[in-house]
């Protein structure tokens, strides 16, 4: 029974994070438990969690009203790519040094399903592929610190990630750029990976900041 309790409220917890982070509830909205209760059809302890972990991460504040949403704005955008353009091309870096066959096997199909969207126009697909790249960049650097760092932060842009990835010039560039990035860590080359990591990430920023 308690393991069916924590299951239903880390369900919940990524329900709403998902909601929060992709724009669903506002910043500035105040939800109450009985309304979350409500929409999610769930009794108040998974949300009671779900809303500490999320306070925990400071995307909600906890006021006399109710959970209020933070959410992420363009300042800590700005400070989520800052940290990322530091450390994401040393993660490129290790996973041309550490990826498994298996890993590298997984890096190609995320790239040339982003390819084949891209050229599709088919934006959504585009952006679960870009999520999934980066996501397999972190976890073939085979590092528990490198991958808890840069998981949050990457879910954390995902509203401002897929604003930038619907314009079909950033969808065919960033499939391009990751195609570059694969043939270095396919190549070991640990100090091309981690250039081509770096001019994305600060590419990919200075895209999504122009939105702002």
């Amino acid at each position: 029974m308690e393991h069916k309790t924590i299951s239903l409220a880390d369900q919940v917890f990524e329900q709403l994070e998902n909601d929060i982070l992709l724009g669903k509830y506002k910043r500035g909205e105040v939800l109450t438990e009985s309304k979350l209760c409500e929409i999610l059809g769930v009794s108040r302890t998974p949300v009671r969690e779900a809303l500490r972990r999320l306070s925990q991460e400071h995307i909600i504040e906890e006021t006399t009203k109710g959970s209020l949403i933070l959410g992420i704005d363009k300042n800590d955008v700005r400070d989520i790519f800052a940290i990322r353009k530091k450390i994401e091309g040393e993660a490129a870096a290790m996973a041309a040094r550490n990826a498994t066959e298996e890993d590298l096997a997984a890096l190609t199909e995320a790239v040339e399903l982003q390819e084949f969207y891209a050229g599709k126009e088919n934006f959504g697909a585009v952006e679960v592929q870009d999520k999934k790249f980066h996501e397999l960049i972190y976890s073939s650097c085979k590092s528990v610190v490198f991958y808890d760092t840069l998981m949050p932060l990457h879910k954390k842009i995902s509203k401002f990630r897929r604003i930038s990835v619907e314009k079909q010039s950033r969808a065919s560039v960033s499939a391009k750029e990751h195609r570059e990035i694969l043939n270095a860590i396919k190549n070991r080359d640990e100090s091309l990976a981690k250039e081509l990591m770096t001019k994305h990430i600060k590419k990919a920023y200075e895209n999504i900041s122009k939105g702002f």
